[in-house]
């Protein structure tokens, strides 16, 4: 099995990439896993208080959870991933079945913060983007997808997503093995990406 660690800040086009490598692999053979499923629980809490969590802390991240699973798969197991509303701020009693896979592709943007998990990783890939081109994506998707409205997501953004990346995320760009810079469909950094995967495998 490889393992392969998909890191960047909000918005920096992790999923875009870990889409173009799964189109370079048969279907039966790879599987995603998102740090985003993995925020910790929260049923204590009332929604008005599950808002204000700093959702771009590693605190907010069950990292336990997230290396037990990876361990499981390696070893064969299957496991129930959880499954995280961003509407309510929780997780939801439903479960993803996931069975172990050739290939794993774990995406988040805490996920090189957790010493543990990192060293699961045979490949990490840090995608970079400019902080503005972050801001637009991000902003674009939480009104979208999320249900937000424009201030809300702004004010996320200064007061809790800006600083979190510079203290959290960006500094993890250190540990990463390939750095794709996407602010343009990168295909030369996916490339040698499913080079090293065939090399690899």
């Amino acid at each position: 099995m490889l393992i392969l660690g998909i890191a960047g800040g909000t918005g920096s086009g992790k999923t875009t990439v870990v889409n173009q490598i799964i189109k370079q692999l048969p279907t039966d053979e790879v599987c995603v896993i998102s740090q985003d499923s993995y925020y910790n629980q929260t049923d204590n809490l009332s929604y008005e208080e599950r808002t204000k969590i700093n959702f771009d802390h590693p605190r907010a991240i069950d990292f336990d959870l997230l290396v037990k699973h990876l361990k499981e798969l390696k070893l064969g197991k299957t496991i129930e991933q959880p499954v995280y509303s961003f509407v309510t701020h929780n997780r939801t009693t439903d479960t993803i079945l996931t069975h172990p896979r050739k290939v794993v592709i774990v995406e988040g943007i805490l996920i090189f913060n957790n010493e543990s998990l990192r060293d699961l990783f045979d490949i990490k890939i840090f995608v970079h983007a400019d902080t503005d081109e972050r801001l637009v994506r991000r902003v674009r998707r939480d009104i979208t997808e999320r249900g937000r409205d424009i201030d809300e997501v702004l004010n996320r953004y200064q007061d809790t997503l800006k600083p979190m990346h510079l203290q959290f995320i960006e500094p993890t760009k250190n540990f990463a093995d390939i750095i794709i810079p996407n602010n343009k469909r990168n295909t030369v950094a996916i490339d040698v990406v499913r080079t090293v995967i065939n090399d690899r495998l």
